[in-house]
């Protein structure tokens, strides 16, 4: 019921896929055997083979996750005494309840630790936390199914044939999780899957919204990787893109979860530094500066042959709210601003934009 919609959602999406296949698998490691339990992962994982028609590698991965996570959370529940929910008091389902939470997250802990590793290992630059144990919306949506998994479960033992409502809820969940990852592609930017402007600019005008009404600091940084094309010439296009998603990639990883990254255009990125002041705002730009021209990227040349682009630079341009301006737009020309002195300046440096003169005050020459 649900084999276009995940053929569908597979397709958009560049790292590993939440199929909410949970929903039938964790009741089936909390009820039944682990002979059965592995059976059944062996049908779901069958029928996906045909749905998702993806190389057999990936087949056997995804086969062994499941299986994997499964007969761990049957030992554990079993350890913990099993199922005793035919004589529950009011009392006794809260540990009923505890149980199954503890078990749902060592379903999930297994799943992202193994698919972590993994994912780790392969993967071509250096990993990130969001690249290894996946984004805050994809482990939310696996906790979700696991607690529709656990609702089935308690279905299948106490009223069977309300198991029927769960598959409605399953197609119905599966629709808006494709309706999430549309609206989350039209506020990314495909190539380095940070926000395009569209996506940090809304974020951007709401955290500079609470930050008028609390009176807070607020930062913008604007990067500008220096003698870009110079890259794209060289090496050619491929590379360069690397080159950006790789950026991406570190801009995410330096900064905190608070902060909001995002394409401004080209090869320059923004970043929103909520409840940043102008020293600390600096100080966060001037450790990116510094971790960009340690970077060493692995790609490939025009020929594709194998290559190391290394001892790259970029100009960085900080603007703060309010010592800057009162908008974003104002914000950024300022940020927009400092990158260009930094620029003629000489490169490879933080520019702080210049304060916006006083209402009132004397021009000054």
């Amino acid at each position: 019921m649900t084999r276009r919609q995940e053929e569908r959602r597979r397709n958009r999406v560049r790292t590993v896929l939440i199929d909410l296949t949970a929903v039938w698998v964790f009741p089936a490691a909390i009820i039944l055997p682990a002979q059965l339990t592995i059976a059944l992962v062996l049908l779901i994982r069958i029928q996906h083979w045909f749905v998702a028609r993806r190389p057999a590698h990936n087949f056997v991965f995804s086969s062994i996750t499941h299986m994997l996570a499964a007969t761990v959370a049957h030992q554990v529940f079993v350890t913990l005494g099993g199922t005793h929910w035919d004589s529950l008091t009011v009392a006794s389902s809260f540990g009923e309840f505890g149980k199954l939470v503890l078990v749902g997250l060592v379903y999930e802990a297994v799943q992202i630790l193994y698919v972590g590793s993994i994912l780790s290992l392969a993967a071509p630059s250096r990993p990130t936390v969001h690249s290894v144990l996946g984004s805050k919306a994809d482990n939310l949506l696996e906790a979700i199914t696991i607690g529709l998994g656990a609702v089935t479960a308690i279905m299948l033992v106490i009223l069977p044939p309300a198991v029927a409502i769960m598959a409605v809820v399953t197609v119905v969940f599966n629709r808006l999780a494709e309706l999430d990852q549309l609206q989350d592609d039209v506020r990314t930017d495909p190539k380095t899957q940070v926000y395009n402007m569209r996506g940090w600019t809304e974020s951007a005008e709401r955290a500079l919204s609470r930050a008028a009404k609390s009176d807070d600091n607020l930062g913008i940084l604007m990067i500008d990787l220096d003698y870009f094309k110079w890259i794209n010439d060289t090496y050619g296009h491929p590379a360069g893109d690397d080159v950006l998603r790789t950026l991406a990639q570190l801009l995410d990883d330096v900064t905190r979860p608070s902060d909001v990254v995002g394409r401004f255009g080209g090869e320059e990125f923004l970043v929103l530094l909520p409840e940043t002041d102008q020293a600390t705002a600096t100080g966060a730009a001037e450790r990116i500066r510094s971790a960009v021209a340690e970077l060493r990227i692995g790609t490939t040349g025009k020929r594709g042959d194998q290559i190391t682009v290394s001892e790259r630079t970029a100009s960085i341009g900080v603007a703060v709210y309010p010592d800057h301006g009162d908008s974003l737009v104002q914000l950024m020309q300022a940020a927009d601003a400092a990158v260009y002195e930094a620029k003629e300046g000489g490169r490879n440096q933080v520019r702080l934009a210049e304060h916006r003169p006083q209402h009132g005050a004397n021009p000054t020459h």
